[in-house]
């Protein structure tokens, strides 16, 4: 890695891959969300000694994961315990046949038309991890000072499905969360030389190489389609946290009153000289170096 990540909102914990907080972001009505309680990530099951003491300063207590349970045996990538976090299994319910075949298709799918792709995909994430979706957000309005994170492999569509309808319901500006959705393209960047080596190895992923990259990304694009999704689909995330989460106005308020703070924000990524010179970097760094197997 040839460059910091930013900080905020990125935080160091070594083993741990895409982390950072979910905080910060000015909402439509001039508020911010709260910083330093809520953060997202990939899995934590590489976190190291040095990691386990950096978590434990951030102070978070409760650890959400998205990952199903073959996921987790098929990766051999079980949580470890981390003295003081109590972790908590909420599989957000993708139901995909990961046989050879399957996964090729889906690979060229991801290849001829990427964005319809990731609506299908994502469309799927919503109508099926709504039951994970509600424990967390349920932790939300019920333990506002407990910080708490999420995850599931890569930190990306699970999470960044959760973590739209939180920004969402708070009432953050659209560009805000689209801008937030594509860091992970950032927070990923320590681990691609790995990931590429591993997908290197599998032929299904060796001969769908440009489905795996389009599958891997996270831009700005996808989610401006999503937020148009769930507005279309679901009347907002308000229409979705009472049909699918039956969460009524009253949760959603103290939500709200549990994560909103008075005054602007200060993080801007769109005047951030290092957020660019990160985007750069890895523009370059992505285009280059895998551009192949």
């Amino acid at each position: 890695m040839q460059h910091p990540l930013p900080c905020p909102p990125f935080v160091d914990v070594e083993g741990v891959v895409n982390i950072r907080s979910v905080g910060r972001y000015t909402t439509t009505a001039g508020r911010a969300v709260k910083p330093n309680i809520i953060y997202r990530s990939g899995d934590v099951s590489s976190i190291t000694e040095r990691g386990r003491k950096q978590f434990s300063e951030l102070g978070v207590h409760i650890v959400f994961d998205f990952r199903a349970d073959a996921e987790i045996k098929d990766f051999d990538s079980s949580t470890p315990p981390i003295e003081g976090v109590k972790m908590i299994r909420t599989p957000a319910g993708i139901q995909r046949a990961f046989d050879p075949v399957s996964v090729a298709m889906r690979l060229k799918h991801w290849e001829e038309n990427e964005l319809e792709a990731f609506l299908s995909l994502y469309e799927e994430i919503l109508e099926t991890g709504k039951d994970a979706f509600k424990t967390v957000f349920l932790h939300l309005r019920d333990h506002p000072e407990e910080p708490c994170l999420v995850h599931c492999t890569a930190g990306k569509d699970r999470t960044g499905i959760f973590t739209t309808l939180l920004l969402l319901i708070l009432g953050v500006e659209d560009r805000h969360i689209v801008d937030e959705y594509a860091l992970t393209t950032i927070g990923l960047e320590p681990a691609l030389p790995m990931l590429t080596r591993k997908m290197e190895k599998v032929a299904v992923y060796r001969e769908n190489w440009k489905g795996m990259q389009n599958m891997g990304s996270s831009k700005p694009e996808t989610m401006t389609a999503v937020l148009q999704l769930i507005q279309t689909k679901y009347d907002g995330a308000e229409g979705y946290f009472k049909t699918h989460l039956n969460l009524n106005g009253e949760d959603i308020a103290k939500i709200r009153k549990n994560f909103l703070v008075n005054g602007k924000s200060r993080l801007d990524f769109r005047l951030s000289p290092i957020f660019f010179t990160s985007i750069l970097s890895i523009a370059v760094y992505l285009g280059f170096k895998y551009s192949r197997p």
